[in-house]
């Protein structure tokens, strides 16, 4: 049980932790603004798309990656947009270093971390 009681500080100090508490803050800023959600949502359904085309190895359509990129630069052009994009990749990278420290931890063997 003593793992789990950690588990759960680790997931506290991660949910009070500067990085997340801006980055819900800035969530619901966008989730307030039309034009913002619809282009990250949008964004991320591409992204998505993208990074699934590229695992399978199948083909991307140019008009999917130009409208990527064109959403892309709309976002980052905007100062909470930029700021929860960027809030999000650290945090996406907190947590796979937290995995990775877990799984070297367990003994566990994961290709590519």
């Amino acid at each position: 049980m003593q793992i789990y009681d950690e588990a759960n500080a680790l997931a506290r100090a991660i949910r009070e932790s500067e990085d997340c508490r801006a980055y819900r803050q800035l969530r619901q800023e966008i989730e307030s603004d039309e034009t913002a959600r619809a282009l990250l949502r949008e964004y991320k359904k591409l992204q998505m798309q993208l990074q699934l085309a590229a695992v399978a190895g199948a083909e991307v359509s140019n008009d999917d990656t130009q409208r990527f990129q064109q959403i892309g630069a709309l976002l980052f052009a905007g100062e909470n947009t930029s700021r929860f994009l960027l809030l999000e990749m650290r945090l996406q990278q907190t947590m796979a270093d937290v995995f990775k420290t877990l799984s070297d931890a367990a003994g566990l063997d994961m290709p590519g971390m």
